[in-house]
């Protein structure tokens, strides 16, 4: 409940980690400035400036607590997400995943966010730190060049950054169902995904349109791509198989109107589509991050098998992405080391992806909110996956510091028979069991249905 003797806190950025920090302040009653530079000065990658915008995919990965990805979304949810629990009701179908309309998402957090009298939201930049007001720093990896030359000016260390790209969109009503099918790998699940399968001469027509494409020119930096978000044209310079094995990969998907001996690839390789709105009107192309130009962006997608007309609504684009030496100016509570007052959270702390920004962001404010009423805040262990994601980020002895999704490596190993460990699902079963029991401990609830 709003209490206006409560402690101004300024939230800069309301992307994700910025949405959910100040959406779980605003309710612990603290006065809330949540800066948002948009639209008056644009990032080159927002379509909006609508908060908590997703500018990439529309998955926020699978929802399996026995995946990396589903841990951290129930952990997050233990603890208390908005976002998580808004994502759930503006999800559409995409199999085992959780994949929302990221229109109506937004739209739902701007809602809920101007629902709050005590956030008020501030459309300039934000250039310079203030020590002197609890702040949390989540600006993402499209902060202004005037707030990241403070970070270096006030931290000391060198800029860091590297390229991230984006997944063209394209119209349902433009698909050749001819040829294109849904299908999920392996008939797990609902079968969510639109499937464009290649044979082999299809696709090395496909293979050479793209290595002799001419890319959009970058600018500024020097590319430095991270592994997670790789323009296709990257991946592809690699070898001419290297998307068949990637994200083209032609195993466990069939078109069941073609007979075909079962587990045997019926295709070169294949291309698939993800619904990317409520009103399945729009599609992603999963893997398909690029930083091609337009035009051969359309020579490159209307090669595709059923998509030879397809109607492109929004092409990829690619744009620096810039985070901070966490290692050497945070501690394991997102707390800056030089000012006890500042935190950071999101892809700006070297953390990559969309649950992992949520989940920061949301620690980031538990932890201001217990600071500030001088109650010792919280820090994770690695048996759970938010607490080695922090870990990760926040390991001085790291020799070239890159950014991070969420998997198991960065967890604690799981101690037991190593006969029964071989075995992955009951390996992740224990993994999960102990993460989820330690994040109940913290918020003193007894859940006793875990696993659900």
């Amino acid at each position: 409940m709003y209490n206006e003797n409560m402690e101004k806190i300024r939230i800069i950025g309301a992307g994700l980690a910025g949405s959910e920090a100040a959406i779980y302040l605003a309710k612990k009653g603290y006065d809330i400035e949540l800066w948002e530079m948009r639209p008056k000065y644009e990032t080159g990658a927002h379509a909006t400036a609508n908060p908590a915008e997703l500018v990439c995919s529309n998955s926020l990965g699978s929802s399996d607590i026995l995946s990396a990805s589903g841990l951290l979304k129930k952990e997050a949810e233990l603890l208390g997400s908005t976002l998580f629990k808004t994502a759930k009701e503006c999800a559409v179908p995409s199999g085992n995943s959780l994949s929302v309309d990221r229109v109506g998402f937004s739209n739902k957090i701007k809602e809920i966010i101007n629902s709050y009298k005590n956030i008020k939201v501030v459309n300039e930049k934000y250039e310079k730190i203030d020590p002197n007001v609890p702040t949390i720093i989540a600006t993402g990896p499209l902060s202004a060049k005037e707030l990241a030359q403070n970070f270096k000016e006030e931290f000391g260390q060198e800029d860091f950054h590297f390229y991230d790209a984006i997944a063209p969109i394209v119209e349902k009503s433009s698909i050749n169902f001819d040829k294109a099918f849904y299908a999920s790998r392996w008939d797990k699940g609902e079968a969510d995904f639109i499937n464009c399968p290649f044979a082999k001469e299809e696709y090395e027509n496909f293979y050479n349109i793209l290595i002799n494409s001419e890319r959009a020119p970058l600018k500024e930096f020097e590319a430095n791509y991270f592994e997670g978000c790789m323009p296709i044209e990257v991946m592809a310079a690699r070898g001419v198989d290297t998307l068949r094995f990637g994200p083209m990969k032609p195993v466990g998907l069939f078109d069941k109107r073609i007979e075909t001996e079962f587990k045997k690839n019926q295709f070169y390789a294949v291309v698939q589509l993800r619904q990317d709105d409520k009103m399945a009107n729009l599609y992603n192309l999963v893997g398909f991050q690029t930083n091609l130009k337009w035009g051969e962006q359309k020579k490159l997608v209307q090669s595709i098998p059923g998509l030879e007309n397809a109607n492109i609504v929004r092409y990829g684009v690619m744009h620096a992405n810039t985070f901070i030496n966490s290692p050497k100016i945070l501690n394991k509570c997102l707390q800056t080391k030089k000012y006890e007052n500042i935190f950071f959270a999101g892809q700006i702390t070297g953390v990559e992806g969309y649950c992992e920004s949520i989940s920061t962001g949301l620690l980031a404010a538990i932890n201001l909110d217990k600071f500030l009423k001088k109650e010792e805040m919280i820090t994770l262990t690695n048996n759970t996956m938010l607490g080695a994601l922090v870990e990760y980020i926040t390991f001085e002895e790291h020799k070239k510091f890159q950014p991070i999704n969420s998997n198991w490596g960065i967890t604690a190993e799981v101690i037991g028979d190593k006969k029964k460990l071989k075995d992955k699902k009951y390996k992740n079963e224990i993994r999960s069991k102990r993460a989820l029991e330690e994040i109940c401990k913290i918020t003193g609830e007894v859940n006793n249905e875990i696993f659900n």
